[in-house]
């Protein structure tokens, strides 16, 4: 990977590298490093959350954009309309920006659950679009009937005929002995028989465990036409997986829902004017542009969109339909940076200091030192192979007893610094040998974050996420890197792969502070993160940018403590502070001045988070 860390592919000009630092492409062009230093000299250490509200609204405009040119150049009579589904991130800090920055737009909100909901009706601006999926109950239901007679544009989508006959029961009470009642719109979730491509391609085809079969569309028909609730039926909608990144199956699931909506239209539901084509709007994790995730554009997603719906409402002699979108990762991915120190290389022990010559040392080893020494471009690929040959041997005679630990230990020094200059010398040279052993060079980076809080779905599914340096940019970095989280669990770790390679910066933590910084964490890695270990969510700030263009930290909410962690997993916190208090007055080997002084020490590590200040005595980091 070049020292370019593949910002090109994945960066979409939201950030921009300026002589050493990785620097915010808005206004001023700040640095991230400046940000992260300016929060951390208020004392907040660990990992950070930046969130970049610009950033939402860009996402948000984007959007709104390319539907409204599409719209335009084929002459569309629909109109789009867009809103953000809560389930990818329902943080205050994130919901509050993204309803600030989206007002222009009519933008709305989505809701899954009752506690989504209530997010939905205080957060969305009265006659912006609001739509309810998943399963809902008899209380939920009246909650959307609530908000309807609050004056809400609410659409429930009913997905299953269980729930349809529920906002029917709902719909007769809420009537009883009143003449004005509102009803909100419905709209019907279709099971589709086409599917989408990857890890969430279940979300479509006939096993999806949402929506309605083609016979209960019709049952569902019959329902609201008996029950004079025909004129509700507003929207249908269908969703047919997350991360899409081919275009192919969408342009299949458009050309059935299509088709479905025009027979329902036809059939008499003349209130029928939305379509719903749910999520899956892709985002490019990739860092290498020859393993990039999606293979479409946003202007030919939007093109091929509205030019089917054209057609087949040409076709079919219906009129075009709005056009709905539930888009989430593409507006919330790029939102959010996690900027986390490195705490200690683990492998920095093989530094030419560390070596442990002796006046005589075994004469392979001797011939080691001098191929460190000697080693340059025209002799570097055998010298790689002769200190790999020499290694072996060693090994093997300090098996059978011949050379001791020192030797070991000076063997495997200089074969890592033999490698090390080589991957140096013979870079751009397709070498597989070096490929190779980068896999047992790698430097271990162990970074204060928890994978599973702030990367779950790299812990989970497998998914990466861009990571590089905030600053030393102006030199390649050469170290194969492995990153250690600071959990107690094995999974903690982001390993060297040579299909996605990481190289960092040779760094000295006890003389400077090293940061990574990790990109496209928005979309679902906060509200899926979990407390392994207790390692909560980290420290977020909203960084904002004034009328200078100079940025300004505002909304700053600080990890949990160690006995808000604890209270919430349900102990009590005046049994744990009494307990502590208690155990430290009645310790017979400390005196009194002692006991109020480790009490005082007691309570200010009580106040801090779970994430690590600093390994290094000598580093408050």
């Amino acid at each position: 990977m070049s020292s370019q860390f593949g910002i090109d592919i994945w960066g979409d000009d939201n950030f921009i590298i300026k002589n050493d630092t990785i620097n915010i492409n808005y206004k001023s062009q700040p640095s991230l490093l400046a940000i992260t230093d300016s929060i951390r000299s208020k004392g907040y250490k660990g990992p950070l959350l930046l969130r970049f509200p610009h950033l939402i609204k860009k996402q948000i405009s984007t959007l709104y954009s390319e539907f409204n040119r599409a719209i335009d150049e084929f002459a569309y009579q629909g109109k789009f309309q867009a809103v953000f589904p809560l389930k990818v991130n329902q943080f205050p800090n994130f919901v509050n920006s993204l309803v600030d920055v989206s007002k222009e737009f009519n933008y709305g909100l989505e809701a899954g659950s009752k506690a989504e909901l209530i997010i939905a009706i205080t957060h969305t601006p009265l006659g912006s679009p609001i739509t309810v999926n998943g399963f809902k109950d008899k209380e939920m239901i009246c909650l959307c009937f609530i908000a309807a007679n609050m004056g809400h544009n609410i659409t429930i989508t009913i997905e299953g005929l269980g729930e349809l006959e529920t906002i029917l029961a709902v719909n007769d009470e809420f009537n009883k002995g009143v003449t004005n009642h509102i009803t909100p719109k419905i709209g019907l979730r279709f099971r589709l028989h086409s599917t989408g491509i990857g890890i969430w391609a279940k979300s479509g085809g006939y096993t999806s465990k949402f929506g309605l079969t083609s016979t209960e569309l019709l049952e569902a028909y019959e329902m609201l036409k008996e029950h004079a609730l025909l004129e509700k039926l507003w929207m249908v909608h269908f969703h047919i997986g997350s991360q899409m990144g081919d275009i192919a199956p969408l342009k299949k699931a458009l050309r059935e829902a299509g088709n479905i909506f025009a027979d329902l239209k036809k059939r008499g539901a003349s209130s029928l004017n939305a379509i719903n084509i749910g999520g899956g709007l892709a985002v490019e994790y990739s860092q290498y542009a020859s393993q990039k995730n999606v293979n479409y554009s946003l202007k030919e997603f939007s093109n091929d969109v509205v030019f089917l719906m054209k057609e087949i409402a040409k076709s079919k002699e219906i009129t075009e339909p709005d056009i709905f979108t539930e888009s989430g990762r593409f507006i919330a991915s790029s939102h959010s940076v996690l900027i986390a120190p490195v705490l200690e290389l683990f492998s920095q022990e093989y530094h030419e200091k560390s070596l442990r010559l002796k006046e005589k040392n075994p004469p392979l080893i001797e011939e080691l030192f001098d191929l460190f020494n000697s080693i340059n471009t025209s002799n570097a690929r055998e010298y790689l192979h002769d200190s790999l040959d020499h290694m072996e041997s060693i090994l093997t005679l300090f098996d059978l007893g011949y050379v001791d630990l020192e030797d070991r230990s000076n063997t495997e020094i200089l074969v890592n610094l033999i490698v090390k200059k080589a991957i140096i010398l013979l870079q751009g040279e397709n070498i597989g040998e070096l490929h190779g052993i980068q896999d047992r060079i790698q430097e271990r980076y162990l970074v204060n974050f928890s994978a599973f809080q702030s990367l779950p779905d790299f812990w989970g599914l497998g998914q990466n996420f861009p990571i590089m340096p905030i600053h030393r940019l102006d030199t390649n970095p050469t170290n194969p890197a492995s990153l250690w989280d600071i959990t107690c669990d094995s999974d903690g770790e982001i390993p060297f792969d040579r299909k996605h390679p990481l190289y960092l910066h040779d760094i000295d933590v006890n003389t400077e502070e090293y940061f990574l910084a990790f990109f496209l964490t928005g979309a679902y890695q906060e509200v899926l993160g979990m407390n392994h270990n207790l390692f909560t969510h980290p420290t977020e700030v909203v960084v904002d940018f004034d009328a200078k263009g100079k940025f300004i930290i505002k909304d700053l909410i600080e990890s949990q403590n160690l006995m808000d962690v604890l209270d919430d997993m349900d102990y009590d916190k005046n049994f744990l502070d009494k307990k502590l208090k208690y155990m430290l007055e009645e310790s017979k080997s400390l005196s009194s001045p002692q006991k109020r002084e480790l009490l005082g020490k007691l309570y200010l590590y009580l106040s801090e988070n779970s994430y690590l200040k600093t390994i290094q005595a000598s580093n408050d980091m």
